[in-house]
C-alpha cells in the first residue's frame, strides 16, 4: 500500500460528492489514516462515519490561523505526526467582474489561498521536525487558461495564487525532506458543477475537451495519490494537470 502508516490530512473533505472526500477515501485504501478537516459539521459528521475508524474529522474553518493550529494540534494528540497535507478546501462563484462583490472575493480568496497559507503553516513545523512530508496544492485549469470555466476572475486569481505557493514552498522546504505540488483540475464531475452546467455548455466543454468526457473526482484523487506518496519521490514543484487535454501548455 502506497501511504501505509502515513497521517493524512485532508481540508474541505465533508462533501460524498467532491474532490476532496475522493481524495481522502482513495488514501484510505492505500492504508493512510486519514484526517477530514471542513467547516460544514453535519456533512463532516457523516463523512467521517462513513470513512470509519481509524479515520477522523475535525470541524476547522480554514481562513482562521488559530483554527488551523488547533486542528493540527488535535491531530498531532491524536496520532502523534502528520505526513501529508492536502489544501483542497476552497469555493467557487460563477460571477463576473462588475458581480463581484467585496464579500465574495474576500471568501474565495480566504478559503482558498489564505486557508492553503494557514494550514501549511501550522502542519510545516511538525514536519520540518519529521525531516520528510509532502504538500499538495489544489489549484484549477481555470488558473491557467484564464478562467472561462465555472469559477469568476477572483476564482482563477486564487487558483493562479495557490499553484505559485506550491512552487514558491516547493523550493524553500525542500531542504527539510518536504516536498510540495499542486495538482490543476479541469472540469470534474462534482456538486460545484451540478445545476450549473447547462446542457449547451456541458457541449461546449465536451467539445473543447480533447478526451471528450468530464473527469471524476477519483481521477484527481488518483494524481494526489502519486504525488503524496514515494513514488513521487523526486518530485517537486509541479503544477500535474488534471484536465483531460482542455488546457496542454
Amino acid at each position: 500500500m502506497l501511504l501505509k502508516d502515513k497521517v493524512a490530512v485532508v481540508t474541505g473533505a465533508a462533501s460524498l460528492n467532491g474532490i476532496g472526500w475522493a481524495i481522502a477515501r482513495r488514501f484510505a485504501e492505500e492504508g493512510a489514516k486519514v484526517v477530514l478537516l471542513d467547516i460544514a459539521a453535519d456533512k463532516l459528521e457523516i463523512a467521517k462515519e462513513t470513512l470509519g475508524d481509524p479515520h477522523q474529522g475535525f470541524v476547522c474553518d480554514v481562513r482562521h490561523p488559530q483554527a488551523c493550529k488547533r486542528a493540527v494540534e488535535q491531530i498531532i494528540a491524536a496520532y502523534g505526526q502528520i505526513d501529508v497535507l492536502v489544501n483542497n478546501a476552497g469555493v467557487s462563484q460563477p460571477r463576473r467582474l462588475l458581480e463581484i462583490d467585496d464579500e465574495g472575493y474576500d471568501l474565495v480568496m480566504d478559503v482558498s489561498l489564505r486557508g492553503a497559507f494557514n494550514m501549511s503553516r501550522a502542519v510545516v513545523p511538525y514536519l520540518r521536525q519529521a525531516g520528510r512530508g509532502s504538500i499538495l496544492c489544489m489549484g484549477s485549469v481555470s488558473a491557467q487558461r484564464g478562467g472561462g470555466i465555472m469559477g469568476g476572475a477572483h476564482y482563477s486569481a486564487a487558483k493562479g495564487g495557490i499553484q505559485s505557493l506550491a512552487k514558491a514552498l516547493a523550493r524553500e522546504l525542500a531542504p527539510d525532506g518536504i516536498r510540495v505540488n499542486a495538482v490543476a483540475p479541469g472540469l470534474i464531475e462534482t456538486d460545484l458543477i451540478a445545476g450549473r452546467l447547462s446542457d449547451e455548455n456541458r457541449k461546449l466543454t465536451l467539445t473543447a475537451t480533447p478526451l471528450g468526457r468530464i473527469g471524476q473526482p477519483v481521477e484527481v484523487a488518483n494524481a494526489c495519490l502519486y504525488l503524496a506518496s514515494d513514488m513521487a519521490s523526486y518530485v517537486t514543484g509541479v503544477v500535474l494537470d488534471v484536465n483531460g487535454g482542455m488546457h496542454i501548455h
